[in-house]
């Protein structure tokens, strides 16, 4: 137990440091009012589609290690980063970069809690998902590709529960990079949708006017639908 607790220390102190580092340094070069001005924003959404279009090989790469990083060890959420990577590459690569990263700093998370935070997490969890281990028994690579699709539990916790169950790393790596494209590319589609409006308006648009683009309201239909359909089956696939 003692070690449990001097492990989520750790985790918790490296996490407010690191973030502590990274904030230092971004308010250092900007402040508050300038990236939130619509100017800030418009005029380096320009800078970031010039430097992809030239280096387009160099800012995959650089956004491939930001995403896994952001995941692991920072721990954050990923429809901020599907968002910035439909913004910066569009529908089709910003899937790929944002899937392909999600699933590695997924699986870098999962080996970790594997290694460090097994026994903590079954003691916190194994009760109440203790229905999930007898799926994920009889087949383990397809109730782990309908865990991800499906969702419902926050993304961190979602990469660390099926520690419970002893999943092979190499399906935990392929369910997540299969199972997580649906939901991946309607935010990232969200996001690609932004970078064109914002690329059409000189001035700060409406809410209005964002929302009533079809590049904005196609995939945030298609995500409640999605969301609609994933609610059923998760009845269905956390039932007793």
């Amino acid at each position: 137990m003692k070690k449990a607790k001097k492990i989520k220390l750790f985790i918790g102190l490296s996490y407010i440091l690191l973030l502590s580092i990274f904030l230092f340094l971004f308010f250092s070069k900007f402040d508050l009012q300038e990236i939130t001005s619509y100017d800030f924003i418009r005029q380096n959404k320009s800078y970031l589609v010039e430097l992809k279009n030239s280096n387009l090989f160099i800012v995959f790469m650089i956004f491939l290690i930001f995403t896994i990083l952001w995941i692991f060890p920072f721990f954050g959420f990923g429809s901020p980063i599907a968002i910035m990577g439909g913004f910066i590459f569009g529908k089709w690569i910003g899937t790929i970069v944002v899937v392909l990263g999600l699933s590695i700093g997924a699986t870098f998370l999962y080996i970790f809690g594997n290694y460090f935070l097994k026994d903590l997490i079954r003691e916190k969890f194994l009760d109440k998902y203790r229905n999930l281990e007898i799926k994920f028994k009889k087949s383990e690579f397809f109730y782990l590709l309908t865990y991800r699709f499906i969702g419902g539990i926050p993304w961190q916790l979602s990469c660390l529960l099926p520690t419970i169950f002893n999943v092979k790393i190499k399906n935990f790596f392929f369910a997540s990079l299969i199972g997580i494209i649906p939901q991946v590319f309607l935010v990232v589609s969200i996001g690609s949708g932004l970078e064109k409006v914002i690329d059409q308006n000189s001035k700060i648009p409406s809410i209005s006017d964002i929302i009533f683009t079809p590049n904005i309201y196609t995939p945030i239909l298609a995500f409640f639908g999605l969301v609609l359909i994933t609610i059923f089956l998760r009845k269905v696939f956390y039932k007793e």
